[in-house]
């Protein structure tokens, strides 16, 4: 028997146009409506996950790029995911309901005050996934600031939102009905906070928690971004790389920052975030593997699509056979996301670029994700065990088709292995993260 896993789902859309683009748009869901989340958080709940993170991006990009940005429905449109919570709360009775939220566009005490109203009405089953992303300071009549500033924005964010959640000292809330007692008032603290980028008075005027206040989620894999995770974010989420020693390496980090802030290792949970292609048998990856060794031009218009959303440059109108210009890209762009394109070969052709990014390797000698759910669970066991591994995010759409690919033959092998829970205790979201 493995080690037991933690495991949730990462809406990688977004509250977007789920199926677009996929054969299973032909099942005609309408995805601005509660229904189809309905259907899918409930089959995460049956198959024992922990939690779901929504990712979200507020906005549509520069004015420049926004038919890049909609045209194949990558960097929007999008629904705020904050207002879908409620909804997967009615279908589920223990899943974890995570949206992401940004802590240079939302005022910290109206993020207080939503958290902990859905903190109370998921019976204490809500998460933050906390964002410190610049590029929407725009839509808010702010203006941008830089990367570490903007994690030294988001630490005083959350410390402030935290102290809101306790402005309520124990013994605040009385609910007498024989004294006719609801609160007292002396044990609420009115405090004055004045930072360096907020300012604000308490107290919350929201109830106090009895079973501990909402999980906060981060991402982020800079030096400043694994400071972040360790001081403050009870869970880090990652990208897994496909090597053990790696793997352990990026957890030390986390936890050393974790110790270096006075908390415990197991005050923090590290997720990597995975998107494994599972197919019926170890002869069809082989095929799938061979056949993305040479990609078509479809194809490779398909990756320069996706990776013009999230370059916020139009990579389809660049010459193929000639390097990738670096001043085609604005300062806005992320340098991090031009360096994982270019890789270590800057003077290659973009359609070898491309190429690169279109091949698939297998599961099974750690070349990529492709393989049978065996395979994966492989790698499951591998990381728990050598790595001292906590758990895994599935990525995807957030359609019962995706999670059904997935969900239908990895289940009974996690199970089978007993690396994937196959029963919930009690607690709430952190309850499941930390029970085990």
């Amino acid at each position: 028997m493995g080690r037991l896993q933690h495991f949730g789902y990462f809406f990688s859309r977004g509250f977007g146009p789920q199926g677009w683009g996929r054969d299973y748009q032909a099942w005609n869901d309408d995805w601005t409506r509660p229904d189809l989340y309905a259907h899918a958080v409930r089959d995460l709940e049956r198959a024992g996950f922990d939690l779901v993170v929504v990712e979200d991006a507020v906005s549509l990009g520069n004015p420049a790029t926004l038919d890049l940005r909609v045209r194949a429905a990558y960097g929007g449109p999008k629904h705020d995911p904050l207002l879908l919570a409620p909804y997967l709360f009615a279908a589920t009775s223990h899943l974890g309901i995570v949206p992401t939220v940004n802590a240079g566009i939302t005022p910290p005490y109206l993020a207080a005050r939503q958290a902990a109203t859905l903190q109370h009405l998921s019976g204490d089953r809500f998460g933050l996934n906390l964002v410190t992303d610049v590029g929407s300071a725009r839509h808010v009549g702010r203006e941008p600031v830089a990367h570490d500033v903007a994690y030294d924005r988001a630490e005083e964010w959350i410390d402030v939102v935290r102290r809101l959640w306790h402005s309520w000292d124990e013994g605040a809330l009385v609910a007498d009905p024989v004294t006719g007692r609801f609160a007292d008032g002396s044990r609420i603290d009115a405090f004055q906070h004045r930072g360096e980028h907020f300012a604000l008075d308490g107290p919350l005027n929201a109830l106090p928690f009895a079973g501990g206040e909402p999980v906060l989620v981060s991402p982020g894999g800079s030096p400043r971004g694994l400071a972040f995770a360790g001081s403050r974010s009870d869970v880090q989420l990652a990208l897994a790389p496909l090597d053990v020693a790696q793997v352990r390496a990026y957890r030390s980090r986390v936890l050393d920052a974790a110790a270096a802030a006075g908390r415990k290792a197991d005050d923090v949970r590290v997720l990597f975030v995975v998107k494994p292609e599972l197919v019926s048998s170890r002869e069809e990856a082989d095929r799938v593997v061979a056949a993305s060794r040479t990609p078509s031009e479809e194809v490779l218009r398909e990756v320069a699509l996706h990776w013009s959303s999230d370059l916020e440059t139009d990579l389809t109108v660049l010459p193929l056979d000639r390097p990738l210009d670096p001043a085609v890209f604005g300062d806005h762009v992320s340098r991090g996301t031009v360096a994982a394109l270019r890789g270590g070969t800057p003077d290659a052709p973009l359609r070898e670029l491309l190429a690169r990014k279109a091949r698939k390797g297998r599961l099974a000698d750690r070349s990529g994700l492709v393989g049978t759910a065996e395979e994966f669970a492989d790698l499951v066991e591998e990381y728990g065990e050598d790595a001292g591994n906590d758990g895994f995010l599935l990525s995807g759409d957030l359609h019962p088709v995706t999670l059904h690919r997935y969900l239908d033959d990895l289940v009974p092998v996690l199970r089978r292995r007993g690396v994937l829970r196959s029963g919930y205790g009690g607690g709430g979201l952190r309850g499941n993260l930390f029970e085990f």
